[in-house]
């Protein structure tokens, strides 16, 4: 058989779809599908800080659901499973919206739209309110990730974070990792909240079609208590919260409330 650039000469399939984007995605697929995107640990499609989430607020049903940065659509995936109203997905990276729109056609999700695009002007803008926000590995590749928060707090009544943060003694101990921290902490202050931001380069990540960062050369990391008092400055209180290891860095599993 002749090998044309671009075209598919074998029995269409499920799984055609998703070798598009081959050695790309970070989403391993439920097992039970038989279909295979990645064969790496991160199952998004069966997250358990997703059922976490869904016990500390009594469920999805019925929920109008905002979703920041989706990646690969296996957050958005669980949440039609859990019938939930609507999902709106709003993802800037042009090769993980493709991915999602993938996993909708092969899962047949009828509750969840994807846009793509920089969900900040969306939030800027809109007039709509959500029941429910997610924001999972979204906060620290924020350039401005306290904007992001007062955002949430004008449309979204609750919110799920799962978030690196910047922790001195940590990054002291891995030299591999303190070199993508740029310069001094900066100081800011948005809307009244004074805090302190550390700069992270991206480096070679840049390089990788799936990369699974934001769209600047950088982003700005907190401390756990600089964001947790963020949250608390635009009204919102912890219902629950996690500490996490992580080799990429401590972690925080946030469900918050408007106050």
């Amino acid at each position: 058989m002749i090998e044309t650039p671009h075209f598919f000469n074998i029995e269409p399939s499920p799984q055609n779809a998703l070798d598009l984007f081959k050695d790309e995605w970070s989403t391993r697929l439920p097992d039970a599908c038989g279909l295979v995107a990645s064969r790496g640990p991160m199952r998004g499609c069966e997250d358990y800080r997703v059922e976490w989430f869904e016990r500390i607020v009594g469920g999805f049903a019925g929920k109008k659901v905002i979703e920041l940065g989706p990646l690969e659509g296996g957050h958005a995936y669980m949440l039609e499973q859990r019938n939930v109203a609507t999902v709106l997905s709003i993802e800037a990276n042009a090769r993980a919206y493709l991915k999602c729109l993938v996993i909708k056609e092969i899962f047949q999700l009828q509750r969840v739209r994807f846009l793509l695009g920089d969900f900040m002007p969306f939030l800027r803008q809109t007039g709509e309110r959500y029941d429910i926000a997610f924001a999972c590995g979204v906060l620290y590749h924020m350039t401005d990730p306290v904007e992001l928060i007062q955002l949430l707090s004008r449309t979204c009544d609750t919110v799920f974070v799962w978030t690196h943060y910047y922790d001195e003694a940590f990054f002291s101990s891995r030299p591999d990792m303190r070199q993508y921290f740029a310069g001094e902490a900066e100081t800011r202050t948005v809307q009244g909240f004074t805090h302190r931001v550390h700069k992270k380069k991206y480096g070679p990540a840049l390089e990788w079609k799936g990369f699974c960062g934001g769209g600047a050369a950088d982003s700005s990391w907190m401390t756990k208590d600089d964001i947790l008092g963020a949250f608390r400055h635009f009204g919102f209180r912890i219902l629950e919260h996690v500490d996490e290891k992580n080799d990429n860095g401590p972690a925080l599993l946030l469900a918050l409330a408007k106050a």
